[in-house]
């Protein structure tokens, strides 16, 4: 097995976070009342329950480099996600940054944000 990293995160609930997820093509790989375990492919997050949480005041973040952006980024469309910059949960499209990076962002139910970067930059 190559070497790899997962980001934790925090759920609010579990069951509310799993479904979240699997609309956007996870599977749940492991879920109890206090951890989640969701995988798309090769890519993996793992979430704690936090109950008390604040969507709107978590500063919980994970990077996912892919190297089809484009694939994701449809795949996440099809959740039906507004893509403005204030509703929760949200999906913002694809920008090339200033620096040349093509990132897009997820923002979950619980105020965690995804930001999900081609592979092909390198800085």
């Amino acid at each position: 097995m190559a070497d790899r990293i997962t980001a934790n995160l925090p759920a609010r609930s579990t069951d509310d976070t799993a479904s979240f997820y699997e609309r956007l093509g996870f599977v749940v790989e492991f879920k109890d009342d206090g951890w989640l375990i969701v995988r798309r492919g090769s890519l993996e997050l793992e979430f704690f329950a936090h109950p008390e949480l604040d969507p709107r005041t978590s500063c919980f973040s994970a990077c996912v480099r892919v190297g089809d952006l484009d694939a994701l980024y449809a795949a996440f469309q099809t959740a039906g996600l507004p893509d403005d910059c204030f509703s929760m949960p949200r999906l913002t499209p694809p920008v090339v940054e200033e620096h040349g990076m093509r990132i897009f962002a997820l923002v979950d139910l619980n105020g965690s944000l995804l930001r999900c970067i081609d592979n092909a930059f390198r800085p």
